[in-house]
């Protein structure tokens, strides 16, 4: 007859408990196993904790409140100091005195596969034949005597070693419990691997860093943690590292768009540690600053030159009307002519274009149907397209109401549309499809079919007054619209698509618009009068309204009322905090909407752009109602 599994379950339990000494395994997850009956009886446990699957400390928590272990002043910390030890378990083998006056000793050892197996004896009648040994020794000769003290002493002095290794282990294991502790609040992910590239060590912060990517990974390689692409682009940096030179690399991860930075430093035994941290805002304000500069060198350079210019014009097309009204003019005077004032008029134009790049520009954004706003660059984008020059417009992005600066939106789709049909010639075929990418971005990638960029133009393209058009060209086009995408925190990439022709990929921050129904807004603002004047504001839109004048506060109220369906913050507040900190605390839980007086070249301005919708004080109802989604209307 066959055993079935439950057969040999039972006996196998039958067994253990023929065995003297109590016995408990313990898995992983600090949950029992596997125990015999003298452990109940040894320590007088309710059938609960000897149940499969009872926590580990539940059953300390038991033994520490019914005097186990003596006088406890603070059993939580008690239990949790033996939860943490038992989390970085080591073998051991110890004796102790119980409080019922009777003496037991505990060795225990881990498990292959985690978790680990403890034999308690009752080593009282031992201890008891030692004393009584002891208690003759007078009886001993002298040199025996002798030899017994010093063994005695010996033992002391091993039981001493024993206690100071084992406060040693005690103090090891809580300081493996801190750092363990510390890695996994870290905003990084933090890592060790041996020389064959697997992990050894690692927190569970990769998922955050990488969305997508595992969080257990212990044993597995690099390039299944990471995935192909990720594993491509750090290979090298891990490289030096192994060859014992610590080395840094900043790459997009691919499926979440974000900029990821990481650091592999070697162990000095053939392994290296990572450190991996999302950097993409750090990023974001980075490039947005340094686009700043450019704008602040351009404007430095062409400041002194556009007031006498702009004179000069003026000049030129007062002379050139009068001369286009002189009577028998001659049809060549009046080709001449034309082609001054027209050239004219070019350089008025570009005087303008010019203003636009050295005087940035705050974004006014408002909520925007993505659909309809692609319907509408359609409309105005047919119309400038020679008649075999197909346009075509895909929308992969579902219905939804965002906040865009819809103007400068639609301005600079059109600016690489013309680009692509100036690239495209008579005939060819321009493709923009919008689409929205992990809930992050929305993308809207320009497609032609022309002959692609140059070397230069990919690696200059979006300079200030770099052009390959020659003198058709003014070489700021490109350069408004990436200005106009890192001040709103997004990304601009020029590619040659593998079939031949241009790849523009314009992403910005995706930002839903506050829902048009009302609800409970918390206003914070430190300025009374301020306060004041948007709060009436805001109830005369209907909306209910609570008011902090810091982030703490802000942050407190937050916690308290879970029914606040918008955030509207001053960026300056009084106390320690910003409107940008708060922000950043809330992350995606909530709306938020960012006010300030700051100029537009304000590095404080520059920064929260790329995190909020912004409102320029002074501003009225309107201007707030604009970045509400509005109502849509009832079907008839």
């Amino acid at each position: 007859m066959q055993i079935t599994d439950e057969q040999t379950k039972a006996l196998t339990h039958a067994g253990l408990n023929l065995i003297a000494q109590a016995l408990t395994i313990y898995d992983s997850e600090l949950r029992l196993a596997v125990c015999n009956a003298p452990f109940q009886s040894m320590f007088g446990l309710p059938d609960a904790l000897v149940t499969p699957g009872a926590p580990f400390e539940d059953t300390i928590r038991h033994l520490a409140q019914t005097g186990e272990y003596g006088e406890v002043t603070d059993v939580d910390a008690f239990v949790a100091e033996r939860v943490e030890q038992a989390r970085a378990f080591v073998p051991h083998y110890m004796e102790r005195s119980r409080a019922n006056g009777r003496t037991i000793s505990v060795e225990g050892s881990p498990l292959p596969q985690g978790g680990w197996v403890t034999v308690y004896t009752d080593i009282t009648n031992t201890k008891r034949q030692e004393a009584l040994l002891r208690a003759r020794s007078d009886a001993l000769s002298d040199q025996v005597l002798s030899h017994a003290e010093q063994l005695a002493a010996t033992n002391r002095q091993l039981e001493a070693t024993v206690t100071a290794l084992e406060e040693a282990k005690r103090q090891v294991t809580e300081s493996e419990a801190r750092t363990r502790l510390t890695t996994e609040m870290m905003p990084a992910h933090i890592a060790h691997v041996d020389e064959t590239g697997r992990y050894i060590y690692s927190n569970r912060r990769l998922s955050s860093v990488m969305p997508g990517r595992p969080s257990n990974i212990m044993g597995l390689h690099l390039r299944e943690a990471l995935g192909e692409a990720a594993y491509a682009r750090i290979k090298p940096a891990l490289t030096q590292a192994y060859a014992g030179e610590p080395a840094v690399v900043e790459f997009t991860h691919d499926a979440s768009a974000r900029r990821i930075r990481g650091a592999f430093t070697p162990d000095g035994r053939g392994g290296v540690y990572i450190l991996s941290m999302d950097i993409t805002e750090e990023t974001q304000t980075r490039v947005a600053l340094q686009q700043t500069l450019k704008r602040e060198l351009a404007s430095r350079m062409i400041s002194g030159l556009a007031h006498d210019f702009s004179n000069l014009l003026t000049i030129i097309l007062g002379m050139q009307s009068k001369l286009a009204r002189l009577p028998d003019l001659s049809p060549q005077a009046s080709e001449l002519v034309e082609g001054t004032l027209a050239a004219a008029r070019r350089g008025g134009n570009l005087l303008s274009s010019i203003a636009d790049v050295t005087e940035p520009r705050a974004l006014r954004p408002t909520a925007t149907d993505l659909a309809g706003l692609l319907n509408e660059l359609a409309t105005l984008a047919a119309p400038t397209l020679p008649p075999n020059c197909k346009l075509i417009v895909q929308n992969d992005a579902p219905d939804a109401m965002v906040l865009l600066d819809k103007g400068r939106v639609q301005d600079a789709l059109l600016n690489l549309i013309l680009n692509a049909r100036d690239a495209c010639g008579a005939a060819g075929q321009i493709t923009v499809t919008q689409r929205r990418v992990h809930d992050i971005w929305i993308e809207w990638v320009v497609e032609d079919t022309g002959p692609g960029f140059s070397a230069s133009a990919l690696e200059r393209g979006v300079d200030p007054f770099f052009t390959t058009k020659g003198s058709e060209g003014s070489g700021l086009g490109l350069s408004m619209v990436y200005d106009m995408t890192k001040s709103s925190g997004g990304d601009l990439r020029l590619r040659n698509a593998p079939d031949g022709g241009a790849r523009i990929s314009l992403r910005l921050p995706y930002r839903a618009a506050v829902p048009a129904t009302t609800g409970l807004v918390l206003l914070v603002e430190d300025t009374t009068d301020i306060r004041a004047v948007v709060r009436d504001m805001l109830m005369d839109l209907g909306h209910s309204v609570i008011e902090a004048t810091s982030a703490d506060e802000a942050t407190a109220l937050i916690a308290d009322l879970p029914d606040i369906t918008l955030v509207l913050s001053d960026i300056q507040l009084s106390g320690e905090g910003t409107g940008i900190d708060l922000a950043h605390r809330l992350g995606r839980s909530l709306p938020v909407l960012l006010m300030t007086s700051l100029p537009a070249d304000d590095p404080l301005f520059l920064k929260a752009q790329t995190i909020a919708p912004m409102l320029r004080k002074p501003f009225g109802k309107e201007d707030l109602q604009r970045l509400i989604a509005p109502s849509k209307a009832p079907a008839s």
